[in-house]
C-alpha cells in the first residue's frame, strides 16, 4: 500500500500508481471544497454553518486515505508509517478543536508533498521502464531454408538464427556468424564509443546497428541475457534498505513516543492547540528517512548509466573505505582470448602460413585452434579433407598442396618430422608443416587489457595502493602479466581455496579489499572480499551470482569511477542527514514555542514538505555525475 505521506522513492507497482492516483484525485476534490468554503466564507460571513459544512466534506474526502495508510502502519510498522501516524493524529486533533480548515488543508499539502517526491529528480522508475522497453524488440528470424520469418523477440530461442539490419535493435545476446557492423551498446554498458562487431565476437541484446548487416547465433534470451541481468540487479539494488535506513527502524518505536511526549508537554505547558498540531506536523522525519534512499537510489541510477550494477545500496558505502585490490588474471587483467603474438619461420610469405594454419584450425574446437581459425577470413580457408584429429596433441588433413599438420611438438616427433628448436615462451605454441616439412612455429598469448594499467594505477591513486594479483596460470606468466600492468606482489598457481585463503589473509591483516574476477574460480573469493566485482562481458554466471558489482562493459577503469561516485555519495549523504535532522529539529522548536503562529500545522506541513524536497533535490546532483573514460 502506498502511504499519502512522504516515502523513498520506489518502484511502485501498477496497483500501487493507481492508488496514488486516486490519491491525487481525492485530493484534488478536497482542494476545490476548501477553496469554496474558504470563499464562502469571505461572501457570506452571516452562514458560516454552510462554509464549515464544504470544509468538513472535504476533510473527510482526504481523511479516507490518511487514517487508511495510518492503519496500515500499525499493522506493517515502517519508518514511512511513523508520519502516517503523525498526521492521522494532528488530523483528529483539529477535528477535536473544531479547526475544519487545518484538518482539511494539512492532509492536502501531504498528498501533494508526497506526488512532487514521487515525480522527483530521481526518477529510478523512469530508467528501469527505459531498460525494460529495450528488451522488447521484434527480431528476423532465419529459417531453415533461408528466409527470414519476423517475430517478437521472446519467442527467441537459444540456437536461433538472426539476421540484424542497419537501423535494427539486437534481439538477444548471441554470437556474431556473418557480417561486421558497428553496435551503439550505451544503454547497457555506458560506453559511448560503438563497438565494431565481427565474426565471433559476442554482442548484448538491446544493442543498436548503427551500419552494416550481422548474422547471430543466439545464446541467451529473456530474464537469462545481459539486459535481463541488468533489470533484476537494478531491481534488487532499488529495493535494497541502506544501512542508516536500518538503524533508523531500530529506534522508530522510541521516536513515536518521545514525538507524543512533546506534543503533550506543549500543550500542558501552552495550553495551544495549533501549536500542539504544530509539533506533530514538524517531527515527521520524513526528510532524514529520506536522506538515505534518496542517495543511494540516485548512485545506483548513475552507476548503471555508466555499465555498473551494484546489487545492494549497502555495498556503495562499502566502496568508498576501500584499501586493497585483490584481483584474478585470465579474463579479469586480459581479455581471456588467444591472440598469435608472433611467428618463428625462415619463411617470408607469412601470409600463406597463416591461411593454412587458419585452415586447419577451423577444423577443431580447441582454444589454440580457435584462436588461430580467426587468423584471415573465412573465405580464404583452404579446402581440407582426410581431416584427422589426434586429441591434446594437433589436426592433420591434406589439402591441395599436400598433407598438412598443425599442433603441439609432440605432434611432429610422433610424425617423425624434424622441427625447428622450440622457442622459449611462456604462452601456447602451435608448430606447422606441410607435406613432411616443417615451416614454422606459431607463438600465442592472452592479450592484456589496453586500460588495465591505467585503471590500476588510478586505483593506487584512489588510496587500494595494495595490490595482489592471484592466478592459477604458471609463475612466470604472472610474473611477466603483473610487471606488464604495475603489481608487485604475486600468487600464481592458485586453486580457487587458495584464492579465499588469501582474501581472508588481506582481511585479517586489516585491509578492506576489493575482489575482480570472472571465473568459476573466483566465486569464493569474489563472496569473501568486503566488496566483490564481476566482469559482466563472457563472466561465468556464479561469478555474477557471487559479485556485488557486476561491470557489463569489463572496463577496468570502472573500477575507479565506482569508488569516486561512493566517495561522492557519502558526501552527498552526510549533507542530507544534516538537512533532515537540523530541518525537523528547527521546525520542532518553532512549532514548540509557538513561533509559527495561528496556522502553526499548516505552516510546519510547508516547512515539512520544502526540507524532503531539499533532500530529494540535492540526492538528485548526484545524477549530474560525469566521467569521460578518455580522461581517466
Amino acid at each position: 500500500m502506498t502511504p499519502v505521506t512522504a516515502a523513498a522513492p520506489s518502484l511502485l507497482t501498477r496497483d500501487e500508481q493507481r492508488q496514488a492516483a486516486r490519491q491525487l484525485t481525492l485530493a484534488m476534490l478536497a482542494l476545490g471544497l476548501l477553496g469554496l468554503g474558504l470563499v464562502w466564507r469571505w461572501l457570506a460571513p452571516e452562514q458560516p454553518a454552510v462554509s464549515q459544512l464544504l470544509l468538513g466534506v472535504a476533510s473527510l474526502l482526504v481523511a479516507v486515505p490518511v487514517m487508511r495508510s495510518a492503519w496500515f502502519s500499525l499493522r506493517y510498522p515502517s519508518l514511512h508509517g511513523i508520519t502516517d501516524q503523525l498526521i492521522a493524529l494532528a488530523m483528529l486533533g483539529a477535528w477535536a478543536t473544531g479547526d475544519l480548515l487545518t484538518a482539511a488543508l494539512l492532509p492536502i499539502i501531504m498528498i501533494f508533498g508526497h506526488v512532487l517526491e514521487e515525480r522527483s529528480v530521481i526518477g529510478s522508475q523512469e530508467a528501469i521502464d527505459a531498460l525494460g522497453r529495450l528488451t522488447r524488440s521484434q527480431a528476423r528470424r532465419v529459417q531453415a531454408d533461408g528466409s527470414i520469418l519476423e517475430i517478437d523477440n521472446d519467442a527467441l530461442q537459444a540456437g536461433d538464427t538472426v539476421e540484424v539490419r542497419a537501423g535494427d535493435r539486437v534481439p538477444a545476446d548471441g554470437r556474431v556468424v556473418a557480417g561486421q557492423a558497428s553496435l551503439d551498446t550505451a544503454p547497457i554498458t555506458g560506453e559511448s564509443v560503438p563497438l565494431e562487431a565481427r565474426v565471433g565476437m559476442p554482442v548484448f541484446g538491446g544493442a543498436i546497428n548503427l551500419d552494416g548487416w550481422l548474422r547471430l547465433e543466439v545464446t541467451r534470451t529473456g530474464h537469462d541475457s545481459t539486459l535481463g541481468k541488468v533489470i533484476a540487479l537494478m531491481q534488487g539494488a532499488e529495493r535494497s534498505k541502506p544501512p542508516i535506513t536500518r538503524l533508523l527502524e531500530r529506534y522508530a518505536g522510541s521516536y513515536r513516543v518521545l514525538v507524543l511526549l512533546l506534543a503533550a508537554v506543549t500543550w500542558f505547558v501552552t495550553n495551544d492547540a495549533q501549536a500542539m498540531l504544530a509539533v506533530l506536523v514538524a517531527a515527521c522525519p520524513c526528510a532524514l528517512v529520506l536522506s538515505a534512499p534518496a542517495t543511494a537510489i540516485a548512485g545506483i541510477a548513475v552507476a548503471a548509466r555508466h555499465g555498473i550494477l551494484i546489487r545492494s545500496s549497502a555495498f556503495l558505502e562499502e566502496l568508498a573505505d576501500l584499501t586493497s585490490l585483490v584481483v584474478d588474471k585470465t579474463g579479469t587483467l586480459t581479455l581471456g582470448s588467444l591472440r598469435l603474438q608472433s611467428i618463428d619461420s625462415p619463411l617470408e610469405d607469412h601470409q600463406t602460413l597463416l591461411a593454412l594454419a587458419a585452415s586447419l584450425g577451423s577444423a577443431s574446437s580447441h582454444p589454440v585452434s580457435r584462436a588461430l581459425a580467426g587468423l584471415v577470413a573465412q573465405a580464404q580457408w583452404l579446402p581440407l579433407s582426410d581431416i584427422r584429429e589426434r586429441q591434446g596433441l594437433g589436426v592433420i588433413a591434406r589439402t591441395t598442396q599436400g598433407e598438412a599438420a598443425l599442433g603441439r611438438p609432440e605432434l611432429f616427433s610422433q610424425l617423425g618430422i624434424c622441427t625447428a628448436p622450440v622457442p622459449d615462451h611462456d604462452g601456447p605454441i602451435a608448430g606447422l608443416a606441410l607435406n613432411g616439412r616443417f615451416l614454422a612455429w606459431l607463438l600465442l598469448a592472452d592479450s592484456v587489457r589496453p586500460q588495465a594499467r591505467q585503471a590500476l594505477s588510478e586505483l593506487r591513486e584512489l588510496g587500494l595502493g595494495r595490490q595482489v594479483l592471484l592466478t592459477g596460470d604458471r609463475q612466470s606468466v604472472a610474473d611477466s602479466l603483473a610487471k606488464e600492468v604495475g603489481i608487485s606482489d604475486v600468487q600464481a598457481q592458485a586453486l580457487p581455496q587458495d584464492k579465499l585463503n588469501r582474501v581472508l589473509q588481506e582481511i585479517a591483516s586489516g585491509f578492506r579489499p576489493m575482489v575482480v574476477g570472472d571465473g568459476i574460480n573466483d566465486s569464493l573469493a569474489l563472496k569473501a572480499g568486503v566488496v566483490g566485482v564481476a566482469m559482466g562481458a563472457g563472466g561465468a554466471d556464479i561469478a555474477l551470482a557471487s559479485a556485488d558489482i557486476v561491470l557489463i562493459g569489463s572496463d577496468l577503469r570502472r573500477l575507479g569511477t565506482c569508488v569516486r561516485l561512493s566517495r561522492q555519495c557519502r558526501k552527498t549523504l552526510q549533507v542530507n542527514v544534516v538537512i533532515g535532522l537540523g530541518w525537523t529539529l528547527a521546525i520542532v522548536a518553532f512549532a514548540a514555542f509557538g513561533w509559527l503562529g495561528a496556522a502553526g500545522a499548516m505552516i510546519a506541513a510547508i516547512l515539512h514538505n520544502l526540507s524532503t524536497l531539499l533532500v530529494l533535490g540535492n540526492a538528485g546532483r548526484l545524477l549530474r555525475f560525469q566521467e569521460s573514460l578518455d580522461k581517466l
